[in-house]
């Protein structure tokens, strides 16, 4: 059960961008949590005499920062594809592996032939690798069954996540990630992606839906057709746009005023301009980029110049990102993409939240939840500079440790 009490002897990076930019830093601060609330937050000299007498947890001077959201994973799988990473090795690229029947396709497979007890305790053991680095929401996708049945048995799968973890899961239908072997791309679309994604809404799996907008996958009007179904449902839209080439997807979420466009390592100063417009939020994933041994970067400038939020997700999958720590990603974005270590951290938190459509979490304010990471270092910066390591201290979850 949830109690009221005051978090003392912090610092306190509150992410809240009404403090300014960077963290919103407060020195020697003390947070209120009342159930699963925040009360109230800042200097520890200027506590309000109406919550002085509640238990005060102390924490010796280490960080709090918003729990931290990986707004982008597809924990939900059977196998792995570790040979393909050897393939990658010896020469084999990503779309020659996808074209000869590997890649997503390959997953599928395995995800048909697993049952939902199956893919429950694997995805478990995936949860508790990102909790135990501070992680309180996580985003997760279908699109390994390609059918009706496998892609409601996977989102069941995520739904079940929640009842067993302490973790706040959001959904993302993507029946449109790849084609089936052997189908016509079109025929998939109008018969079983639509189909399985109203399926999916009836029975209250849903909450976004997303799409893969590739040269190996599909292409603008076919996830327009998809985006047109979804809106009908009254769900939102994100996409996997622009990863290996430019076909158009970032401009096409814009139109469809997208929660966000993954990947975008295509996109261009025009594509940055209509996700400013749009309100849309640039997701990142250097998981992929290093796996896939990428070498064209985000236009990390054009989304900063145009006011573009940028967030940070793992995008946890078993081919293209086998990665399973948020924290290493945000390591790999400031490296690689020049995040400063401030828009990794935003990236990870309340742009991460933003591009859920959840307007509660990813910043410290009064009337947030109280989804809280406690941390084993003295500033912020300390949590992309680490590479494999863990400085996680504590977790609050909706105001229970």
């Amino acid at each position: 059960m949830t109690s009221s009490f005051v978090m003392s002897g912090v610092t306190a990076a509150t992410m809240d961008p009404t403090a300014g930019p960077g963290y919103g830093l407060i020195q020697d601060a003390a947070i209120v949590v009342s159930g699963p609330r925040i009360a109230w937050v800042g200097p520890a000299a200027e506590l309000p005499a109406a919550h002085a007498g509640l238990e005060h947890r102390r924490f010796d001077g280490r960080l709090v920062t918003p729990a931290l959201i990986d707004c982008h994973t597809h924990i939900v799988h059977g196998g792995n594809r570790a040979r393909e990473f050897e393939m990658r090795l010896e020469g084999v690229s990503y779309e020659e592996i996808a074209r000869a029947g590997g890649g997503i396709v390959s997953t599928v497979g395995a995800t048909r032939a697993a049952c939902e007890a199956e893919l429950l305790h694997t995805a478990l053991a995936r949860v508790d690798a990102l909790i135990a680095q501070g992680v309180a929401t996580v985003e997760v996708k279908s699109g390994y069954g390609l059918d009706r049945e496998t892609e409601l048995k996977m989102l069941r799968v995520a739904r079940a996540l929640a009842r067993h973890r302490p973790v706040r899961v959001r959904t993302s239908f993507l029946g449109a990630h790849a084609v089936p072997k052997g189908a016509d791309a079109d025929t998939y679309i109008d018969e079983v992606c639509i189909p399985a994604l109203k399926a999916a809404q009836a029975e209250g799996l849903v909450d976004a839906v997303d799409g893969f907008c590739e040269g190996i996958a599909f292409d603008t009007k076919q996830i327009a057709r998809v985006f047109e179904a979804a809106q009908s449902l009254g769900l939102p839209v994100k996409l996997h746009a622009e990863q290996l080439s430019h076909q158009g997807g970032t401009a096409l979420a814009a139109e469809y005023r997208a929660l966000s466009a993954d990947h975008v390592e295509y996109a261009s100063d025009a594509d940055a301009a209509a996700l400013a417009a749009a309100g849309s939020v640039a997701v990142l994933l250097p998981g992929a980029f290093y796996t896939l041994h990428e070498r064209k970067i985000p236009p990390v400038q054009a989304f900063r110049d145009r006011g573009v939020p940028m967030a940070v997700g793992t995008d946890w999958n078993p081919g293209s990102s086998p990665l399973g720590s948020l924290l290493l990603a945000m390591n790999i974005a400031c490296t690689l993409f020049r995040l400063t270590p401030a828009e990794a951290l935003a990236g990870t938190t309340r742009n991460a939240a933003r591009a859920l459509g959840l307007k509660d979490c990813g910043v410290i304010a009064p009337g947030m939840r109280a989804d809280l990471a406690v941390w084993d270092v003295a500033e912020p910066a300390e949590l992309s500079y680490g590479i494999g390591i863990n400085p996680s201290h504590a977790r609050i979850f909706a105001g229970e440790t």
